[in-house]
């Protein structure tokens, strides 16, 4: 069985270990409910570390809307029996008290970047993350973490971070993993009634198809999404939008 380790005391004395016997570590960061875009995650960090660590945290402070946290997947059980499929060698699932001991007194912001796009529509959304992730980098103390593309904002937020803080960790960014018919991988998708999953692919066409941003979310709005934003960003067409309650991104390169 795979080991899991609640307790940050006990999981820092773990991590500590690996580290001093000279052995390389990665952290493959997660809320759960995992789907394959997970497990290529930590079957990546599997050809690139001696040992590989995989959280499971549903971080509280980036959710703007309280029902949107109390909806997310929670597939634990399930979730232990991928991570051990995919190679990975214990899973860190603290609790948010543990996490957050001080309330969330503490918090780390970015100023500009993260109040575009995604932070434009998700109050507080990328202080969470980058608190959270920060704390999770302290406890491990990974030389490699891996992240999906589909969260290209967030991507990009962690590396600048990791570099603006000269943490010790190399940030490695890893393909969008999507379905047959083009929908990228999410664990919201499985929140999606089965009218709107027929509906949800197009999302990604519609990105893929090029034409201006505008002509893109008018395009987008036809088809019966309720549309945040579409903006190039770097080379990429990035794009939010909901369908009923869930919410979708993807991006594509351009």
């Amino acid at each position: 069985m795979i080991e899991v380790i609640r307790d940050i005391h006990a999981a820092r004395s773990a991590f500590r270990r690996i580290r001093s016997d000279g052995r390389s570590l990665g952290l493959v960061p997660t809320m759960g409910a995992l789907h394959a875009g997970h497990t290529s995650l930590i079957e990546r960090a599997r050809t690139e570390n001696d040992k590989v660590a995989v959280s499971i945290f549903v971080n509280p402070t980036q959710y703007d809307d309280p029902s949107d946290l109390e909806n997310y997947p929670r597939t634990f059980e399930a979730d232990l029996a991928k991570v051990e499929a995919a190679g990975g060698d214990l899973v860190f699932a603290p609790a948010d008290g543990d996490v957050y001991h001080d309330a969330y007194r503490f918090k780390l912001s970015e100023s500009e970047f993260s109040t575009e796009l995604e932070g434009a529509h998700r109050t507080g959304h990328f202080d969470g993350v980058l608190t959270v992730v920060l704390k999770l980098f302290n406890i491990v103390q990974p030389d490699r973490a891996y992240f999906g593309e589909k969260d290209w904002q967030q991507l990009q937020l962690v590396r600048d971070m990791t570099g603006a803080l000269f943490l010790d960790t190399e940030i490695v960014a890893c393909r969008t993993v999507r379905e047959a018919d083009g929908l990228a991988m999410s664990s919201r998708n499985a929140l999606l009634p089965e009218e709107h999953r027929r509906l949800a692919p197009r999302f990604h066409e519609i990105l893929a198809g090029g034409g201006t941003d505008e002509e893109m979310a008018a395009q987008l709005a036809a088809a019966g999404f309720e549309v945040d934003y579409v903006a190039r960003r770097d080379g990429r067409i990035l794009g939010a939008v909901r369908i009923g309650n869930v919410r979708l991104i993807d991006n594509v390169e351009r």
